[in-house]
């Protein structure tokens, strides 16, 4: 009696890997909880800080923590030199993900404690990472434009500071808020690629520098962190909302993927989507480009109407960061700066009780084949 083979499960779904205490995606009930505080109870009333500071210890701060903490935070959003550099030399038309991976990894070689991984160095390491993640960003960005780097302002929180170090303006309240918001929704959740990446990296000890690098090139790709820039590309195609009908009747006609709309967690509606849609509708007013979150509105029917699928945290946050002012090669880089605080707890959680990750897979190829010299081999069929 042969034994029957056991079949893979494609692409790892419902199979758990890890243990956590970080966040949980309840698909079911489309919720999302960051160490059991519900993401509705935390946006819009907690700042992205508290939320970083929830993710790596464990509780909220009182005020004198957060003071503190955030403090640390910023006096480390600043380069050493030699990356400072290799931006620059970065060719121009190089993806702005591909540079912060490289930039993160070139930290490595330069952080006091890159070669240690005890739990005080990897605090250390994990507050000056998170800084010049964001520091890389706007440094690229203005580097790019023409326009020197501006440091960051002591008397600032993290997500202003990271607005002001991009436009080299004081943001506007609404503006601070909603992109406060917005890392808070993009900081953790659960066992997606790019987190499983980064503790697959780290379970060899290779450290911390390494996971966020590895998570980083996971992020890069168009069914993960770069959908949103997917999104904005559809709606400047479309251009107006009398098009959306017949564009998108178009895509699912020919069985085409329509970005920032699904997600293999959720069975109802992402809960980060509400929030965007949200400060996408308010700030596409403000800022003069009504048409995108009206295309966006569009869209967003027609698709639950025609496939019963919902918008994920992708779609909104295209025309969010759009009204924000940040440009579009940028979106996947804001998901990173945002993510790499969850990136970092998962990789300290990993370090607490670590064994190094290392799957099972089904061979398909054959046995005994018998070795034919090179003298005497033909060309395989179909070589050319």
């Amino acid at each position: 009696m042969t034994k029957k083979r056991k079949q893979p499960v494609r692409g790892l779904e419902g199979v758990v890997a890890a243990e956590t205490f970080l966040s949980h995606v309840d698909g079911a009930n489309g919720k999302l909880y960051y160490r059991g505080y519900d993401i509705d109870q935390l946006a819009g009333r907690a700042c992205y800080e508290e939320i970083v500071y929830l993710l790596w210890f464990g509780e909220l701060p009182d005020a004198e923590q957060l003071d503190s903490f955030r403090a640390e935070l910023v006096a480390e959003m600043r380069l050493p030199e030699q990356v400072s550099e290799l931006l620059r030399l970065s060719p121009p038309n190089a993806n702005p993900m591909v540079v912060l991976r490289t930039a993160v990894s070139a930290l490595g070689m330069f952080d006091p404690d890159g070669g240690k991984n005890t739990e005080q160095a990897n605090l250390r390491k994990a507050k000056r990472i998170l800084a010049q993640v964001a520091t890389i960003v706007t440094s690229l960005y203005r580097m790019r434009s023409g326009q020197s780097t501006v440091s960051a302002d002591k008397d600032m929180g993290f997500a202003e500071n990271f607005l002001y170090m991009l436009s080299g303006k004081t943001p506007r309240k609404i503006e601070r808020e909603v992109f406060d918001t917005t890392l808070l929704l993009h900081a953790d959740h659960g066992l997606a690629a790019s987190t499983f990446a980064a503790r697959t990296t780290v379970s060899t000890l290779a450290g911390m520098h390494s996971a966020i690098s590895s998570a980083l090139a996971s992020l890069k790709g168009p069914l993960h962190g770069g959908a949103n820039r997917k999104v904005m590309e559809m709606l400047e195609e479309i251009g107006d909302a009398d098009r959306v009908a017949p564009y998108i009747e178009g895509m699912l006609g020919t069985g085409q993927r329509i970005m920032g709309f699904g997600h293999r967690m959720y069975k109802t509606e992402d809960p980060r989507s509400r929030h965007l849609r949200k400060f996408s509708n308010k700030l596409c007013s403000r800022a003069g480009c009504d048409q995108l979150y009206e295309i966006s509105q569009k869209i967003e029917a027609l698709v639950l109407e025609r496939k019963g699928i919902n918008p994920n945290v992708d779609f909104y946050s295209a025309t969010v960061q759009s009204a924000l002012g940040i440009p579009k090669e940028y979106y996947t880089c804001i998901f990173a700066v945002a993510r790499t605080a969850g990136w970092i707890a998962h990789v300290m959680e990993q370090f607490h009780d670590n064994r190094l990750i290392r799957p099972s897979s089904t061979y398909m190829g054959g046995f005994d084949r018998k070795f034919v010299p090179l003298a005497k081999r033909s060309a395989p069929a179909g070589a050319s």
